[in-house]
């Protein structure tokens, strides 16, 4: 009978990595090295609802397919606390940050997504880096040949290293289609805007709103026309779909037993 891997938890139906920063940087160089492709997605708030209110199966197995599933939230890591488990938060804007600072040896690097401006501040930043750029059109996701254009661009660049900046559940459906083809290789990493912060085309929130889990607050400040409805309509979903994980999940003590659940808030 195959054991379960205690490195890997399923936690509101997502089947995290709980890897340390250290430990997942260490996974993402040793998957650019290989000759499969593989991607690496990072979960928050808005994807983990996204997936439970469309209930869609490609997206669904595109996460199941990731080769590394890291918490991008602290939301989600306290919710975890109080189910009585751990995630480790590893924010793909961190991730890509430190690979692209000391993480990644000298490499090819493809990105999807982003303008001409973001593309040459890139290459102005990390020279030491061989960049190759495509710019799909927008909707992707309801767009095949847009989807086999970024497929074909990824399998031509033989990039070790692909960012795929063109926002969820675009990216994470790409790279299931890119891995379903069989022709590419190096590990692809599915990172929103991190690259925008990087080169300060968006600003990050302040490191100790980022701690109090108030990034969502400082980003809706910073777009309120564009992120409004994720953040305060969307976003509060969460807990629902927590308190439905607990029921299922999580044992309920036997009458008179006087105990209370496992890791109950």
């Amino acid at each position: 009978m195959t054991r379960p891997d205690p490195a890997r938890w399923t936690f509101l139906d997502v089947a995290f990595d709980r890897l340390a920063p250290a430990a997942a940087i260490a996974r993402v160089v040793d998957l650019a090295r290989g000759d499969r492709f593989a991607y690496v997605v990072t979960p928050n708030v808005d994807h983990i609802v996204q997936l439970e209110r469309s209930g869609d199966p490609e997206l669904a197995a595109a996460y199941r397919g990731a080769a590394l599933c890291l918490c991008d939230s602290r939301i989600i890591a306290r919710l975890a606390r109080w189910s009585g488990g751990s995630l480790p938060v590893v924010a793909g804007s961190d991730l890509t940050r430190d690979l692209l600072a000391h993480g990644l040896p000298a490499t090819q690097i493809a990105v999807v997504g982003g303008d001409a401006a973001l593309h040459r501040a890139l290459a102005g930043l990390y020279p030491r880096f061989t960049w190759v750029f495509h710019t799909p059109p927008m909707g992707v996701r309801r767009n095949p040949a847009a989807r086999a254009a970024i497929a074909e661009f990824v399998e031509q660049s033989g990039a070790d290293v692909v960012f795929l900046a063109i926002g969820a559940p675009q990216s994470e459906i790409v790279c299931a289609e890119i891995g379903a083809r069989g022709r590419a290789r190096g590990v692809a990493l599915c990172i929103g805007a991190s690259l925008e912060f990087l080169t300060g085309a968006k600003q990050r929130a302040p490191r100790w709103m980022q701690r109090a889990s108030l990034e969502w607050l400082y980003r809706l400040g910073s777009e309120p026309r564009r992120l409004w409805r994720r953040y305060l309509v969307d976003g509060p979903r969460i807990f629902a779909i927590w308190r439905r994980w607990r029921r299922i999940n999580l044992p309920r003590p036997r009458a008179g037993s006087g105990s209370s659940p496992s890791g109950g808030a």
